[in-house]
Formats: structure tokens, C-alpha cells, sequence
């Protein structure tokens, strides 16, 4: 892994597709937005306002506690998902230019293992706590493991049927697993934090501590449902990659997909909930359908009816998400924004400066991602 640096017209960040989706970068780096502090824009507004639309936002960019869904639970599995979309113009454009397959597989696993070893040093620092007290699972790690099985699937299940009937078994087999298989202490079917079966298996298995002490929203198991969030990326993307259909087809079939993914998920979870923290089966259905929804819109307005001067503030940020997903742990980012505008911000009331504060913190940000978007500068994992 290391900043890499060209001269020619940059391509699409992890993993980079041999042909550009504009709206793929445009969309990456909208979510990113979100992740790296934009959320922040609608809670201090909320705080300093009390603004009723102000507050409504800022409570749709909170988690829900446990069972349910809110836009901002759709943040995270939206990039895996992206992983996925990319995956048939990386990895189906070298194959059709007969590019061995184990070779491939070896850089998508090397890939996934990277991002498990970043993931490592984001939780505890470069220099590790003692062994007890770190922390393995992560957000990149989930990333780089859901990503890097939906890849091999790709890989290797050459039939599309068989690709989508092994993203039906697998969370089929997850339902099952977390209603029929007894946890000690709470039996079978139990879907809390402390006595569900992801729990437990994370308690018995995961080295060192656990984000929730009982649990890990990024554990072992419920990596399982969360090849398929990747999965349906790929699905996705093998539609968009297709020479024999119209772009209209193309967004019919993506707009479908979407709606029955979101309706499906919410009659599952009637029986198995809607659960970002357990990443249930229903739970894959509804965030996936929403990023099918959200990326043909992106590509009907980007890639389909060419509308792309306002991308451009998403693309620099897209071509170097993980990069900055990691800079906020090493870079004082809040710092710099405070040196450079709290002497304009002081002439201003304080609710304008504590929504200024937040404006110029994702200023400082971006400013720094568009530095290396204009050196050509990318990190490539």
C-alpha cells in the first residue's frame, strides 16, 4: 500500500475499474461526506436552532439503538456495497483480457488483509496496546473481508444464477443460524445484544476486547451477511456493465432490484429485525435496496444525462476515501480549521461561529483531499 502518483487522468479508488463511472466516484465521495463530519452540519444547526427540520435531520443521521433503520445506518454498508458495484469493470475487464485467475484472486485477498492490518492500526495506534486490550474488529476490516469473499465469489462462480443463489443461501443460513442455534443462557432465537448468537460467537472467538464489550457490531459473524451487502454491489455493477442493454433498461432494472430488496426487507422484518449492529438478513435487503435506489440515481443524472458540474466536490473526495477515513486518526484536522478561521468566525455571534466551526473543519478537509487531487496523488490499497 502507498500513495501512488501518474501523470495520466485519474482512476476510480478502491479498487480502481479499468472504464470510469463518474457517478461511482461522485457517489463514493458522497458518502464519504457523510463519514468524515458532514452530519456534524445538521446537529449543531439542530442544537444552536432549534430549527424543527434541523432537529428532524440530525435525528435521521443518528444510529437507531438497535432494531430499525435510519439513513445514516445506510452510510456504511452504501460504501461495501460501492466495493462491490466496481468490482465487474476491475476484475471482469482483466479477466476478458485473460488474466489469470489466481493472480487476481491473490491481490483481491491481499487487498482484503491490508485493509484488516489498517483497520488494526486505526482502532489502537501504530505502536499496539497490549494484546487484551486492542480491538480487531473495525469498519475497514468488515470492508475488506465482506469485500474480499464477494470478490472470490466473482471470481471463481462463473454463473450469475449461482451468484445469486449462493446470496440467497447465505442469508438464508444466517437467519437460521441466529433463530434455531442455542446460546448458553438465553436459547435460541434470542436477538438481543447480550444473548444473540453474533454475540456470543464474538465473545468466544474475537481476540482482544469488543466495541460493546458483549458484542461487535464489526465481529466475526455477521461478516457472513455482510458478503452479501457486497454482493448485491456486484450484482448491480454486472447490470451497468452490460453492452446489450440501454441505459434506460439499465436503471429499470437497478430502480426494481431496489424496491423489492426494500419491500422484502421490511416483510422479513416482521420475523427476523431490521438490525445494523447484527447486520440481519433483513437488514441487508433494506440498506441494499436503498444503495441500488441511490446509485441509479447517481448514474441517471451523472452518466446518463451528463449533469456533472456539481460532482466534482464529491469526486475529490471519492478518489481518496480511505485515505481519509484514516487521516482523521493521524492529522489534526479540527486544529488547522480553528488556526485558519477563528479569527473570522470570532466577528460573528456563537451559533454562527459553532456552524462555522463545523463548515470550516470540512473545508480544511477538503481543501487537503483537493491538494492531492491536484498532485495526482491516490492512495491504492
Amino acid at each position: 500500500m502507498q500513495p501512488t502518483t501518474s501523470t495520466q487522468e485519474p482512476a476510480l479508488a478502491q479498487p480502481v475499474p479499468i472504464r470510469r463511472l463518474l457517478s461511482l466516484d461522485a457517489l463514493r465521495g458522497f458518502d464519504m461526506f457523510w463519514i468524515m463530519g458532514g452530519e456534524e452540519v445538521f446537529h449543531v444547526l439542530a442544537k444552536t436552532t432549534g430549527w424543527a427540520w434541523a432537529i428532524f435531520l440530525a435525528d435521521q443521521f443518528t444510529h437507531v439503538t438497535w432494531n430499525g433503520f435510519r439513513p445514516y445506518d445506510c452510510i456504511f454498508p452504501l460504501f461495501l456495497f460501492l466495493a462491490g458495484v466496481s468490482t465487474p469493470y476491475s476484475l471482469g475487464s482483466r479477466l476478458a483480457k485473460g488474466d489469470n485467475r489466481a493472480m487476481l484472486a491473490r491481490k483481491v485477498i491481499t487487498r482484503g488483509l491490508i485493509l484488516v492490518v489498517l483497520g488494526i492500526i486505526y482502532n489502537n495506534g501504530l505502536f499496539m496496546k497490549p494484546f487484551a486490550e486492542m480491538r480487531f474488529g473495525s469498519v475497514l476490516a468488515r470492508i475488506g473481508l465482506a469485500g474480499m469473499f464477494a470478490q472470490l465469489i466473482y471470481l471463481y462462480v462463473r454463473s450469475e444464477r449461482a451468484r445469486y443463489g449462493i446470496f440467497i443461501g447465505i442469508l438464508l443460513l444466517y437467519w437460521a443460524m441466529l433463530m434455531l442455534i442455542p446460546v448458553p443462557g438465553f436459547g435460541a432465537g434470542n436477538l438481543t445484544m447480550e444473548g444473540s448468537l453474533v454475540g456470543y460467537v464474538d465473545r468466544l472467538f474475537m481476540p482482544g476486547r469488543l466495541y460493546k464489550v458483549v458484542h461487535d457490531p464489526e465481529g466475526l459473524l455477521s461478516t457472513l451477511p455482510a458478503i452479501c451487502t457486497g454482493l448485491l454491489g456486484v450484482f448491480a455493477g454486472t447490470v451497468l456493465r452490460r453492452h446489450n442493454l440501454t441505459d434506460t433498461r439499465k436503471i429499470q432494472q437497478l430502480i426494481l432490484a431496489g424496491v423489492s430488496c426494500v419491500a422484502l426487507g421490511w416483510v422479513w422484518n416482521s420475523v427476523f429485525p431490521v438490525n445494523k449492529n447484527l447486520w440481519t438478513s433483513s437488514f441487508v435487503l433494506v440498506a441494499g435496496g436503498w444503495s441500488l435506489l441511490i446509485l441509479s440515481l447517481f448514474y441517471w443524472i451523472i452518466d446518463v444525462k451528463n449533469w456533472r458540474r456539481w460532482t466534482f466536490f464529491f469526486v475529490v473526495i471519492g478518489m481518496n476515501s480511505i485515505l481519509i477515513y484514516l487521516a482523521g486518526r493521524v492529522i489534526d484536522f479540527e486544529y488547522a480549521a480553528h488556526f485558519l478561521f477563528a479569527g473570522l468566525l470570532h466577528f460573528f455571534s456563537e451559533p454562527v461561529q459553532t456552524v462555522g466551526s463545523v463548515v470550516a473543519f470540512l473545508a480544511v478537509k477538503w481543501g487537503f483531499l483537493y491538494f492531492l487531487y491536484k498532485k495526482k496523488t491516490f492512495l491504492r490499497v
